[in-house]
């Protein structure tokens, strides 16, 4: 079943069912926005879904996933229901994602990749925290 925000935005939302075509269509998107395409190593994908006039994309998945991107050592974890708001370089207002440190969950609400150093992407906490990582760890496959 899909969350409020998902049914607000679906008036007027490309939207696509199928993992072979959710994946391809979600990593173009991606690529559109100049963000890493590895970003949202998602599996059994169900539906993507992006609304051009308000910039809002949902993933919806068969079950939660996790994912370590060996070249950072960071363990991130997908919830079946990823939410944001994408913009040129950036997303914000991220639903569904939380990266593990030390022994604890963290939401990432945003992540952006610098126009002045595109080979670096920023990810923001509710909590203020940020980490700068090389975005060469994001990329597809990783």
């Amino acid at each position: 079943m899909a969350s409020q925000a998902i049914v607000c935005h679906r008036a007027g939302a490309e939207v696509f069912t199928g993992d072979a075509t959710c994946r391809k269509k979600s990593v173009e998107l991606l690529e559109e926005f100049g963000i890493p395409k590895g970003l949202l190593p998602l599996e059994d994908i169900q539906e993507f879904g992006y609304n051009r006039d308000s910039g809002f994309i949902w993933l919806v998945q068969r079950k939660k996933v996790e994912h370590t991107f060996k070249m950072v050592k960071k363990t991130v974890s997908y919830a079946a229901e990823v939410t944001a708001f994408i913009e040129k370089g950036q997303l914000r207002k991220i639903t569904g994602v939380k990266v593990k440190e030390l022994m604890l969950w963290i939401s990432i609400l945003e992540m952006y990749v610098p126009e002045a150093s595109p080979d670096k992407v920023t990810f923001k906490s509710g909590n203020g925290l940020s980490r700068t990582l090389d975005a060469a760890a994001f990329a597809l496959g990783e």
